[in-house]
């Protein structure tokens, strides 16, 4: 089993910055790649951003250039660095892991970005 916790989320204006993070612990040798996934009301849920094992990176078309994900070996912990934030953005963020033939979940964190 692997658990996830999310934090980071909240209220920002456009155009503003966020650092969403995402603490990994059980089973984690068995992850091979990580990421986040976002899901806005009405709409399902897609890819934000991942990293493999190795370090290969992939980010969404919507969020290239603006969102960074980075790791913390030693702190098992994921981050989603999230700059010049847009309303379109508004979402619920969710930190996954997969490995073993498995995903698993984070509970979610709420971004609004909204003036």
């Amino acid at each position: 089993q692997v658990q996830l916790v999310e934090s980071g989320g909240g209220l920002v204006q456009p155009g503003g910055s966020l650092r969403l993070s995402c603490v990994v612990s059980g089973n984690i040798f068995t992850i091979n790649a990580m990421g986040w996934c976002r899901q806005a009301p009405g709409k399902s849920r897609e890819l934000v951003a991942s990293i493999t094992r190795v370090g290969a990176i992939n980010y969404a078309d919507s969020v290239k250039g603006r969102f960074s994900i980075s790791r913390d070996i030693a702190k098992d912990t994921v981050y989603l660095q999230m700059n010049s934030l847009k309303p379109e953005d508004t979402a619920d963020y969710y930190c996954y892991a997969e490995g073993g033939g498995l995903v698993y979940w984070g509970q979610g964190t709420q971004v609004t970005v909204s003036s």
